[in-house]
C-alpha cells in the first residue's frame, strides 16, 4: 500500500510511521505499506517534514498554508464560503501530488484538512467512542484533552478515523490504551487556576501522544495495509470479521 505522510509541525507521528515501516522490512513478508513521499503545508523553517524525508531517503514537498492566505488576502477558515474555495485550491496541489504518485491512502499527521481530500486516516486526541446524550462525539476538536479532564474524565484516551467531511466525524478505527489523569489539586481549584491547569493539559497531551497516537497511528496504516478492516453500510468499523462499533481497542 503507497502512503503520504502529510504534516504540519514536528512530525513525530510521521517519524514513528517511518520506524514501523522499517521494523516491518526486517520481518518475513516484508513491510506491507510503504510512505512514498512526505509533505508539509508549511515552507518557513518550523516543520520538521524536510530533515525527516532526508533521513527516511524519501521526496519532500512543501507548499506554505500561510503564505497562500496571505497572497489572497484572506483568514485561514473555512467557516466562509471563500475559505472553503480557498482550501480547496490549496490542497489541489497535494491532491495532484497523490494522483501523479499513486498513492493509496494519506495519512494525515498535524496537517488539517476534512473538506478535500479523500483517503486520509487522522490521528485525535480524544476518545471518540465517548458520546453526548443525543448521541454525538463529545470530545471532537482541538480542544479535546482540556474538554475531557475539565469534564471530570479519569482516563484519556486518543483515536484514529477515516476522514469525512466532518470534525472528527468519520468511522472510528482504533481507540488506544488509556492514561490515568493525575491532577495536583481537585478539579474546581485547578480550573480556577487557568495556568496550572494549562500545565496539567499540555503535560496529559504529550503523554497522550506518547502511549495513544505513536502507537495506534502507525498501527492504524498497518492494519488497512493488510485488509483487516471493513466498513459496513452504516460506518461501523469491523476488523478481522467482527463488528467494532466503538472502535478496535487497542489495550498495550
Amino acid at each position: 500500500m503507497r502512503v503520504a505522510a502529510f504534516m504540519s509541525g514536528s512530525g513525530t507521528n510521521v517519524i514513528r510511521l517511518l520506524e514501523r515501516e522499517k521494523e516491518l522490512e526486517n520481518e518475513p513478508g516484508g513491510s506491507p505499506f510503504k510512505v512514498i513521499f512526505i509533505f508539509s503545508d508549511r515552507s518557513d523553517g518550523l516543520s520538521a517534514g524536510e530533515r525527516i524525508a532526508l533521513d527516511a531517503g524519501v521526496p519532500y514537498f512543501s507548499y506554505d498554508i500561510r503564505q497562500f492566505y496571505r497572497r489572497k488576502g484572506l483568514k485561514k477558515t473555512i467557516a466562509t464560503p471563500e475559505g472553503i474555495a480557498a482550501r480547496k485550491e490549496f490542497d489541489s496541489v497535494a491532491s495532484l501530488l497523490t494522483k501523479s504518485f499513486e498513492i493509496d491512502i494519506i495519512a494525515l499527521a498535524g496537517y488539517m484538512s476534512y473538506l478535500t481530500l479523500s483517503r486520509c486516516v487522522n490521528v485525535h486526541p480524544g476518545d471518540l467512542s465517548i458520546l453526548t446524550s443525543n448521541g454525538k462525539r463529545k470530545y471532537v476538536g482541538d480542544h479535546a484533552v482540556t474538554d475531557a479532564i475539565a469534564s471530570g474524565e479519569t482516563f484519556l484516551r486518543a483515536s484514529t478515523i477515516w476522514t469525512d467531511v466532518g470534525v472528527d466525524t468519520g468511522p472510528l478505527l482504533i481507540v488506544s490504551s488509556p492514561l490515568k489523569v493525575e491532577l495536583p489539586l481537585p478539579l474546581p481549584d485547578l480550573l480556577n487556576d487557568q495556568p496550572a491547569f494549562k500545565k496539567v493539559v499540555d503535560k496529559h497531551q504529550r503523554r497522550l501522544k506518547e502511549i495513544g497516537d505513536w502507537k495506534i497511528f502507525p498501527l492504524t496504516v498497518e492494519m488497512i495495509a493488510k485488509g483487516r478492516f471493513a466498513l459496513d453500510e452504516n460506518n461501523i468499523t469491523y476488523v478481522d470479521g467482527k463488528p467494532q462499533p466503538t472502535g478496535y481497542r487497542f489495550d498495550q
